[in-house]
């Protein structure tokens, strides 16, 4: 699953204003008394198809279960990112356990942020007692203290609705939200709300060079996004431009795949609305979304 580096224990979300309301605001209705030319109607019903087009978001549910479909695909080979609940393993890469839907890591201190929330949301949960163990081990790879039963009792605990409200909350909060609002606040579309999200996820949003905020900026070198008066094609290259390259810095992420065969094959084609049908490929393994 996903693994954040050590660095971005205290990922901060991106402070950006949503899109105007010029999004949200409704078509003026025709007079009542007069029936509109089939011209004004044809005129009518265009803008209001754009206009709902434009005000639809990644956080449209639809859209979010599409991105999570992407990212299960790169992640665990799998567009059923719903079984990974109970997911754990550690993948040897120097970040202990990665876990769940968005791949909390014992040693990246997400992992402990979601105990924690879930133990405030229901107390004496099967994973409490390792509260202790998982405070310790923030910041390393080490098992201390959660061997050898953390991993039977995580999945134990991924039978719990509650235990999954946490995830998906923690996974709102910690990655998906900020993604959204700063792909909003840049004037991007889905396409590239979830190039933003994808991004947020491997690499936080940190302080070091491959962190989120500065993928984003090392993009700003280069080009402008919409908000700016920029392409939003060109911004969207750019900025996996500047992904791949955060990406080839740490072995565990220099397989690009995720962007090369995948969220480029969207851009090419111009789906910036990240409309299905959707086919692309992720470590050579062919994936469709109908």
């Amino acid at each position: 699953m996903f693994t954040p580096s050590t660095s971005h224990r205290k990922k901060k979300a991106v402070g950006a204003a949503l899109l105007g309301a010029a999004l949200l605001a409704a078509p003026v209705a025709a007079h009542a008394t007069a029936a509109p030319t089939p011209t004004t109607a044809s005129a009518s019903a265009s803008a209001s198809t754009a206009e709902a087009a434009a005000a639809v978001g990644l956080d449209d549910p639809a859209k979010k279960d599409i991105a999570m479909q992407i990212v299960s695909s790169a992640e665990n080979s799998s567009l059923d990112w719903k079984a990974q609940y109970k997911y754990i393993e550690d993948i040897d890469d120097g970040r202990g356990y990665t876990a769940g839907i968005i791949g909390f890591c014992s040693g990246t201190g997400d992992m402990l942020d979601l105990v924690e929330y879930y133990t405030q949301i229901k107390p004496g949960n099967v994973l409490a007692k390792y509260l202790p163990a998982l405070r310790k081990v923030d910041g390393t790879d080490s098992h201390a203290g959660l061997d050898p039963d953390f991993t039977g009792d995580w999945a134990k605990a991924a039978r719990d609705a509650d235990f999954k409200k946490a995830q998906d909350h923690e996974r709102d909060r910690v990655y998906f939200n900020p993604a959204v609002k700063q792909g909003k606040s840049d004037g991007v579309g889905v396409l590239g709300q979830f190039v933003y999200y994808d991004a947020i996820v491997m690499h936080g949003d940190g302080t070091d060079p491959t962190s989120f905020r500065n993928i984003r900026k090392r993009a700003l070198s280069k080009a402008k996004p919409p908000s700016q008066g920029g392409n939003e094609t060109a911004w969207l290259n750019a900025f996996l431009d500047a992904r791949v390259w955060a990406m080839k810095q740490e072995e565990a992420h220099s397989d690009t795949s995720r962007v090369d065969t995948a969220q480029r094959v969207f851009l090419k084609k111009g789906n910036l609305g990240l409309d299905t049908p959707l086919d692309w490929k992720v470590y050579g393994d062919s994936f469709h979304i109908g």
